[in-house]
C-alpha cells in the first residue's frame, strides 16, 4: 500500500471521480451509436470489447478496448496531476470497480481487463507493458482470450515485485481476485476444454 498523506476528503473525492469515470459503459454507448444493437442481447451480454466484437464490428471493438483502457489511465493521470500519487492509485482502482460494477447498469458491468491494463500502464508503465506482453504471449500460445486475461492479471503482482513497486501489489492482488471472480464461468469452461478460442466462431 502507498503512504497515504493526502487529506481523507480528497481521497474520497478521488475515489468518487475514479468510480464515475470507470462506470461509463463505452461498449454499450458505441453499440447504440453505431447501430449494432443492445449488447445485453448479444453473445455473453457483457459490455466489454470481446462481446462488442461479436456484433461483427472490429472498429467498435477496437474503440471499446481503447476507451475502456483509457478511462482507467485517465483516472490515474488526472488525479495524480490534481492531488497526488496516493489519490491516483485510489482513483485507478475505483475506475476498475466502476467498470465492473457501474451504478448505471445496476452494478452489472464488464470483466475489467482492459481498464485494469490501462490503469497499470498509467500507474507504472513498465509493469503495464509487461502485463500486456504477458497477455499477448499467452494468447499466441493458447488462443484463448479469457485465459490470457487471467494470466496477465495474475502476473501483475509478480511484475510489480520484480520491478520494485511493492506499494502497488495490494491493489493489483485485489483487482486480480475480482477479475478471476468475474471470469468464473470462463474458468469452468477452460477446465473442461470448452472455452472458445481466438479466431474461431
Amino acid at each position: 500500500m502507498p503512504d497515504f498523506t493526502t487529506a481523507p476528503s480528497l481521497l474520497a473525492l478521488a475515489a468518487l471521480l475514479g468510480y464515475l469515470l470507470g462506470s461509463i459503459p463505452f461498449g454499450m454507448v458505441l453499440a447504440r451509436v453505431m447501430g449494432l444493437g443492445n449488447l445485453r442481447d448479444i453473445g455473453s451480454g457483457n459490455i466489454g470489447a470481446t462481446n462488442v466484437l461479436r456484433t461483427g464490428s472490429k472498429t467498435a471493438a477496437a474503440l471499446t478496448l481503447i476507451l475502456d483502457g483509457g478511462k482507467g489511465a485517465a483516472a490515474v493521470f488526472a488525479v495524480r496531476a490534481w492531488i497526488g500519487e496516493d489519490a491516483a492509485q485510489i482513483a485507478g482502482v475505483m475506475a476498475f470497480f466502476g467498470h465492473c460494477f457501474p451504478v448505471w447498469l445496476r452494478f452489472q458491468g464488464g470483466k475489467g481487463v482492459a481498464t485494469f491494463l490501462g490503469l497499470m500502464l498509467a500507474l507504472y508503465w513498465p509493469v503495464g507493458i509487461a502485463c500486456c506482453l504477458t497477455w499477448l504471449a499467452t494468447a499466441v500460445v493458447s488462443r484463448i482470450s479469457s485465459l490470457s486475461a487471467l494470466v496477465s492479471a495474475f502476473s501483475s503482482a509478480i511484475w510489480l515485485s520484480l520491478l520494485g513497486q511493492p506499494s502497488l501489489i495490494a491493489a493489483a492482488i485485489l483487482m486480480t481476485l475480482v477479475i478471476f471472480w468475474r471470469h468464473k464461468d470462463n474458468v469452468a469452461r477452460i477446465a473442461v476444454g470448452k472455452e472458445s478460442r481466438i479466431g474461431r466462431k
